[in-house]
This record gives structure tokens, C-alpha cells and sequence, in this order.
């Protein structure tokens, strides 16, 4: 009967452990859920069917920064292992390997060792992702000037289930949606957009064309950019633009509150201002916002080189702040803006939010500084009043670019489809959908040098590299987003850095307490356990 016993419950353990190893249960008890898929993430890699392989090109030799990123991207590709069919590797990028990887560049870093020897290294943060016969290259590290090394490295973390989930998403479309730069109104041209469509082409089939009267030319396209128009939009134009939205089409406007010529200031040293008429006061009025009939002032600026010398033969540049060139803030409160460092403007306005209680949620993007100032048009810009009197700079955080979303109200509602347009059925109200106004047109131009383009929002006076065209990605990423990965961008992790002036100064203690208190421990712990027996079977026998 006891041998019946045993044999039962060693069966039964048996059992056990099978099911056990089979069954795995992980537990994320950080503060962060830095450990934890979003839903998104999880629906997205379930819905992949082909195989996804991954190889991890940050290996080798690599310091505990970089080293702590590794872990992570493995980390984070072993939990989504466990929602698809996601598999990964680590090597460096070798002379034979051909394609993509041979177009990447490495980082090199310099590090200064104890003993006062500096070491340069090469990296490779990037990661290549392939399902069936299409490949993305994942970029691991995200730069931001101005923030140290430990915080460059803790926004890459954060950011690495975006940059994985935007990639698969990106190689499981069938089809690539569909964006359109509306022409015909003097819009900026495709030479001046040249490097943010090029940004965009990793997403979208980016088309250009004019507006044709007939609204269901443009309902395939999931967004329409307007850069900078010049001249008026009739009324057939809006009536196309405005159909469009209320089939749920998505729009990004960058729309000037002012005009000027800047021809005639680089020659006269001056130009008059005034409000730029586009015939779209009544629409954006109607989807919540107002553009400002003013130009803006801001002492956090770009400056520009200018001849201070009395001298015409011996000219001498100096910086000066441009306070028409603004340095705009990212909202932080937003995927679109989260973890990004300014945005150069040139000549912007303001945006006023109008409509009240009309239901539509609506978002400051971007801002002027705590030190701004609104001239209101009529004005004029003079090269020769470049310094201002600071007390004028009153105002602060002036909302210059605004996401509005919602159900809006069509501007014809009450009217009459214009002539010129084809028929179509009039809807009253849209779909719920989304639109971002921006009143400064030259955030999405990008310049030329030597008949080569530059990058947008590179100043080529000051070599300084600013976050115009992530940021115009995000936003025309958050327009077309209907599965939540855009809001992967805002993941906070806490960044516990450890001070390293005072681990070197004390080092030696640490090392002492790390080697000795085992033993200790170990010591105590016997200690404890002989007096322990000795007290228990040292009994004197009655």
C-alpha cells in the first residue's frame, strides 16, 4: 500500500513538472512596465504570418551603455517571440555580408579610460528585420543634441517597441498607403520638399497633383499636405478639400498668416507685411482653428551672421539673433512631439483655437518660447532693427502648430455645392478623423547647396541639425495611424543613472563589501546552524 503511495505521488510530480515546463508565466513588477507589450504590439505581431528574422547588428566590443541597449533590443524581441513567429540574431556586419547592411554607417565613440588612454570604437545601432522578401532596417539609437550619452541611451529603449512595431507594420502592408501634396495654388515645390518626401517614401506613395473639382479623385488617399500655398483657393477647391474630410480624410495644413516678399528684403534690407489672403479663414475656421493675421517674435532663435564693421573693405560677421526665426518647443504631452528637440521656423504665426464646446479634442504641437512677441499685420521686417527691446517679449507659448480631432461640420452645410464641381453626395458632418494646422509654411522646405539638398531643418550657419523632418513624420504618421502604434512613442522608462565620480572614489570600499560580505554571510550562517545542532542534540539525557 506505501509502495502504491509512493509511486502516486511520483507520478503525480512527474506530471507536474511536464506541465510546468510547457506553461511559462512571466511576471513585470517594474514601476515602468518596462517589461510589458502594449495591445497594439501584441495584435499587430499575431497578425503576421510569415516569419519574421531579426539580426542585431550592435555586437562586438561594447561599452555598458551601449551594452545595455543589446540587452534591451534582445529583451524586447524575446517577448515577441512570444506572441508570433519572431526570431533573432546577433552578429556584426561583415565584408561579405550585401544590401542594405553595406550601406549603413557605424557610430564611432571615443571613450577615455582610467588610466587617461582614449579608445575609438565602432558600432553599428542598428537592427535589420526581413519577413519573406522584404527587409527594414531598424535604427537602435535616437540622438538628440544636447542630452548626454545615459540620456540618448534611455530614450532609445523607450523608443525600441515603436521602432520595431513601425517596421513590422511597415513590411506586413500589402499595399502602401497613399499620400498626395496638393498642387496649383504656388505650393512649395517638389525640389524644396525633396528630403521630407524622401522621409515619407519609407511609409507612403507619396503623389503630387492639383485639385480637379471632382472630390472622389482624392478620397483614396489616406492624407493631403498643403506646404505654403500662395494663391486663393476657390470655392470648388474647398468644396473638394472639405468633402474629403468629411469621408474621414485626413489633413496637414502649413499655411503662412502673413506675406512678404523675401526677394525684396535680401536686396532692400526691408519689406512691407501684410495678411495673406488664401481664401481659407472660413474653412479652418469652421474645423475649429484661426490663423493669426501676425508674424512672430521669439528671443529663443536662430541667429544670422551680420557686418558689424564700419569698413566696407574689411567686412566683419557677427552673430546676431534672428528673432524671425523662432526655435519652436514639441509638445511632450504628445506622440507626435515626445522625446524631440526644437523645430527652426522661418516667419510663422500664431493659431487661436475658436468653436468652444464643439466637441472636437484639440492639441497645442508646437509653441513659441516663455519670451515671444505677436506683430500684428500691416508691419514691416527691417534687416537694420535687428536688436529689440526685450520688455516688448511678453508674451509666451504661443501655439503655432494645432491637431484637432473629431467629428467636424462641413463649411456647406447650408450652401450649395459650388459650380465647377462634380456631384457628389454631400455629407454634413465627417467621420471621426483628424487634422493638424501649421501657420508657417518653410517648416517642410528644406534648402540646396551645390545642387545637393540639405537636410530638413539643417542651418547651415550654425551646423546645427533640428527636428523638422521627425517631427513632420510623426505627424502625418499619427494622421494615418488607426491602430495605436504612433502612441508606442511616449513609453517612459525612469532613468536611474549611477554617479560616476563618486563609485570611482569609492570603489575600493565597494569592492571590499562585495568580496567579504558573502563570506560573512556564509560565516554567520554556519555559525548559526552549528550552535543551532549543538543546542538541540546536546541535551543532557535524563
Amino acid at each position: 500500500m506505501r509502495l502504491k503511495t509512493y509511486i502516486l505521488i511520483l507520478l503525480t510530480l512527474t506530471a507536474t513538472m511536464v506541465v510546468v515546463s510547457r506553461w511559462s508565466v512571466r511576471l513585470d513588477l517594474t514601476e515602468d512596465r518596462r517589461y510589458s507589450l502594449s495591445e497594439a504590439t501584441k495584435t499587430l505581431v499575431k497578425s503576421i504570418e510569415t516569419p519574421v528574422e531579426v539580426r542585431i547588428l550592435l555586437a562586438g566590443s561594447l561599452n555598458p551603455s551601449f551594452l545595455r541597449l543589446a540587452n534591451a533590443t534582445e529583451e524586447l524581441l524575446d517577448e515577441l517571440g512570444r506572441y508570433g513567429t519572431v526570431s533573432f540574431s546577433t552578429a556584426a556586419p561583415q565584408k561579405e555580408d550585401k544590401g542594405v547592411i553595406t550601406t549603413l554607417s557605424p557610430i564611432v565613440i571615443h571613450e577615455r579610460r582610467q588610466q587617461g588612454k582614449t579608445v575609438q570604437t565602432q558600432v553599428y545601432p542598428y537592427a535589420v528585420v526581413r519577413t519573406g522578401s522584404k527587409e527594414a532596417v531598424v535604427p537602435l539609437l535616437r540622438n538628440n543634441r544636447g542630452l548626454s550619452g545615459e540620456e540618448n541611451i534611455n530614450i532609445s529603449i523607450e523608443q525600441l517597441e515603436f521602432a520595431f512595431a513601425e517596421a513590422l507594420q511597415q513590411l506586413s502592408q500589402n499595399e502602401n498607403r497613399k499620400i498626395a501634396f496638393i498642387e496649383g495654388h504656388g505650393e512649395l515645390s517638389e525640389r524644396e520638399v525633396y528630403d521630407l518626401s524622401l522621409n515619407l517614401a519609407r511609409y507612403y506613395r507619396v503623389d503630387r497633383g492639383t485639385l480637379t473639382g471632382n472630390a472622389q479623385d482624392i478620397f483614396p488617399y489616406d492624407a493631403l499636405i498643403i506646404a505654403s500655398p500662395q494663391q486663393p483657393f476657390t470655392e470648388a477647391d474647398k468644396y473638394q478639400i472639405d468633402q474629403y474630410v468629411m469621408q474621414g480624410g485626413r489633413v496637414m495644413w502649413l499655411i503662412d498668416g502673413v506675406q512678404f516678399s523675401e526677394d525684396i528684403l535680401s536686396t532692400d534690407g526691408f519689406t512691407p507685411v501684410i495678411q495673406k489672403d488664401l481664401n481659407l479663414q472660413d474653412l479652418l475656421f469652421r474645423y475649429g482653428v484661426r490663423i493669426t493675421p501676425t508674424l512672430l517674435q521669439d528671443k529663443q532663435c536662430l541667429p544670422i551672421p551680420v557686418d558689424v564693421s564700419n569698413d566696407p573693405s574689411q567686412p566683419n560677421f557677427q552673430p546676431m539673433p534672428w528673432y524671425y526665426a523662432p526655435l519652436l518647443l514639441t509638445s511632450q504631452q504628445s506622440p507626435i512631439g515626445y522625446n524631440l528637440g526644437s523645430v527652426s521656423a522661418m516667419f510663422c504665426s500664431g493659431i487661436e483655437m475658436v468653436g468652444g464646446d464643439d466637441g472636437l479634442r484639440k492639441e497645442v504641437l508646437l509653441a513659441t518660447s516663455s519670451a515671444s512677441r505677436a506683430i500684428t499685420a500691416p508691419a514691416e521686417v527691417d534687416l537694420s532693427l535687428l536688436e529689440e527691446d526685450e520688455q516688448l517679449f511678453t508674451h509666451a507659448y504661443i501655439p503655432v502648430a494645432v491637431l484637432a480631432e473629431g467629428s467636424f461640420p462641413s463649411l456647406f452645410q447650408h450652401r450649395m455645392a459650388p459650380e465647377g464641381t462634380i456631384p457628389v453626395k454631400k455629407h454634413l458632418t465627417s467621420k471621426n478623423t483628424r487634422q493638424i494646422v501649421i501657420a508657417c509654411g518653410s517648416l517642410a522646405r528644406n534648402e540646396w547647396q551645390q545642387g545637393q539638398p540639405l537636410p530638413l531643418g539643417y542651418d547651415r550657419y550654425t551646423g546645427m541639425q533640428f527636428a523638422n523632418k521627425d517631427f513632420l513624420t510623426n505627424a502625418l504618421l499619427y494622421l494615418t495611424d488607426n491602430t495605436g502604434v504612433i502612441n508606442l512613442r511616449q513609453k517612459d522608462y525612469t532613468l536611474r543613472l549611477i554617479n560616476d565620480r563618486k563609485a570611482h572614489q569609492s570603489r575600493h570600499l565597494i569592492q571590499t563589501a562585495t568580496c567579504v560580505t558573502p563570506i560573512l554571510l556564509l560565516i554567520i550562517i554556519g555559525l548559526a546552524v552549528n550552535i543551532t545542532r549543538k543546542t538541540k542534540y546536546n541535551k543532557p539525557q535524563k
